[in-house]
């Protein structure tokens, strides 16, 4: 189960938070006993990008052996 301050991969696109498949942001809080999250996604400076509502299948753990990749927010 994800918990709070665990780190989440997205896994749609939210082009209105500028947020793209594969950001990694981190719980600040769960709905409903884990139906949901709130994310908060930032820069790699710390910048706070977005803090996002989403439904527990719009996010995933993130799994063993990945590497983060760094792309500009528009």
């Amino acid at each position: 189960m994800i918990g709070e301050l665990d780190l989440v991969v997205l896994k749609r696109d939210l082009p209105d938070a500028r947020l793209a498949v594969g950001d990694v942001g981190t719980v600040v809080l769960i709905h409903r006993q884990g139906m949901g999250y709130e994310v908060e996604f930032t820069t790699l400076s710390g910048d706070t990008v977005a803090v996002v509502t989403l439904d527990a299948s719009d996010v995933r753990p993130i799994e063993e052996r990945e590497i983060v990749h760094a792309r500009a927010v528009s």
